[in-house]
């Protein structure tokens, strides 16, 4: 048996099932693994808050049910797991920073719709995790408290802007985590740190309580080390929730046609993406294999084409920053926000309070997206941007005619050195294949497919679904998923863990 602190979801449910271990003990081993991984110098630093004690105190109310007689079922599907939450996400009685100094000593007064199922599921909260500050990054080295380093090559960035969700996961440390996509946000991530990565349809799940990037844009979603457990997560967060206007009623059991197999399937590939430029070699081969794979599994494969998806990149970085700039207005420093001390003025306060709170990346598109939303501006670029979203919802349309998924590479290459990509135009590319899915709002996932021949480091194919059919994207994956196995813990923590 595994190590304790690194069993799956489903590996857990099992043992509480069985009574080979309690829900408190579960915690205790995961707190020492999270204490001994992420805190040691040169560590993972997935953590930005946690919380031991929350964590004990949830695990001791499943034992105490399951002792009174209450099955896993009666409890919920996250009975006894332990999972932590992407800092974007409020939880009462922790700090939502966004990684961020704007937000350093907010205190959550309320806790997110996501967050609260996962609790109502009997989840064990141990914290929140770190991040691109407001999510503005692809790499996680824009955090106002450190970059956190990817599990596989603590050299190399995890991906963002979920970084500290995804290598969590890979490490060990914790069998789910919830977070946040906005452009790429948790496939991007999830391929770099080899784990699977879900970002459901727009209003799968509710946005209430999430500091909002994009807000026709920002979707949350599950990481995990499997598809069954990220569709038992997926059972927990989905579904219309009142206080979310965008939210849809939702029934799905997403782990209901896991076993079906890719028998019968239709699988949308995209020809002109194989010759993308600045797509790798070692990802455009293990695409080709991964394809092949799916037809062998009895799919068969159809060219599909997506004509306006090299204008997403154009749209996306007008149709962001435009509602990163509405939604970041309100951390001025009076309502929200870092306050600059000694201002006998209010104008002087609010410049040298948002510009020492927020950092570069943040200050960077609060500024291009004043200048988008400006007299004479707007409807050069913003109102072009909205039709170009309209054209490439049209194009996966009808393209959802011909297949039932869409096969493409989660990103153009794997896990990049900290401080190697400095330009902010090259480092918008890393979401060249995951833009296009927010601004029509289908579902995607990364599925880890191995390692790069070349760089030795995890690769992961996107599957992406029609709206509100997030059910194919599982069924494929739990098809690669039996070729390829499931996402094993980084190397240099996968001997603590047992493996």
């Amino acid at each position: 048996m595994a190590e304790l602190a690194t069993m799956g979801i489903c590996e857990i449910r099992a043992g509480l099932a069985a009574g080979e271990f309690s829900a408190l003990e579960l915690a205790e081993a995961t707190a020492k693994r999270i204490e001994e991984i992420d805190y040691e110098q040169g560590g993972v630093n997935a953590f930005l808050e946690f919380t031991p004690e929350v964590a004990r105190e949830a695990a001791a109310k499943v034992d105490a049910r399951l002792a009174k007689g209450d099955s896993l079922t009666d409890i919920g599907p996250l009975a006894g797991i332990p999972m932590a939450y992407k800092d974007n996400m409020n939880l009462l009685g922790t700090r939502t920073t966004c990684g961020s100094r704007m937000l350093e000593n907010y205190e959550s007064m309320y806790t997110a719709t996501c967050v609260q199922r996962t609790l109502d599921a009997g989840a064990v909260p141990f914290g929140k995790l770190n991040m691109d500050e407001f999510a503005f990054g692809s790499s996680t080295e824009t955090s106002a408290f450190g970059p956190t380093r990817n599990p596989w090559d603590l050299e190399r960035v995890p991906g963002g802007s979920s970084g500290g969700s995804a290598a969590a996961v890979a490490a060990g440390l914790l069998p789910a985590t919830l977070g946040s996509d906005t452009g790429g946000s948790i496939r991007q991530p999830a391929s770099f740190c080899g784990v699977v990565g879900v970002k459901p349809t727009y209003g799968v799940v509710s946005r209430y309580g999430i500091v909002a990037f994009g807000s026709s844009l920002d979707q949350v979603g599950p990481f995990a080390r499997s598809v069954e457990d990220a569709a038992y997560v997926m059972n927990a967060i989905a579904g219309h929730d009142p206080l979310d206007c965008t939210s849809q009623p939702v029934s799905t059991d997403f782990t209901a046609n896991l076993a079906e197999g890719a028998f019968g399937m239709r699988i949308g590939v995209v020809p002109a993406f194989m010759e993308a430029e600045g797509l790798s070699n070692e990802v455009r081969e293990k695409m080709a294999e991964v394809a092949n794979a799916l037809k062998s599994a009895g799919a068969s494969l159809v060219e599909v084409d997506l004509p306006h998806a090299q204008a997403a990149m154009s749209a996306y970085y007008v149709l962001g920053p435009c509602e990163a700039f509405s939604n970041l207005s309100r951390f001025d420093s009076v309502r929200y926000g870092y306050r600059d001390p000694g201002h006998a003025d209010l104008g002087g306060q609010y410049e040298a309070s948002r510009a020492e709170g927020f950092g570069p990346e943040a200050r960077r598109r609060i500024m291009l997206g004043s200048y988008l939303l400006s007299a004479g501006v707007y409807d050069k670029y913003y109102y072009p941007a909205q039709q170009v979203r309209t054209l490439i919802t049209e194009d996966y349309t009808r393209a959802y005619e011909k297949c039932d998924v869409i096969l493409m590479p989660s990103s153009p290459r794997t896990a990049f050195k900290f401080g190697e990509i400095s330009d902010p135009t090259s480092m918008y590319l890393s979401d060249m294949f995951t833009i296009s899915l927010n601004i029509a709002g289908n579902g995607g996932m990364s599925m880890p497919v191995g390692l790069g021949k070349d760089t030795n480091l995890p690769i992961g194919a996107q599957l992406q679904a029609p709206q509100f059919k997030d059910e194919n994207m599982f069924r494929a994956a739990a098809a690669l998923e039996l070729i390829y196995g499931k996402a094993p813990i980084a190397p240099r923590y996968a001997e603590s863990a047992g493996e």
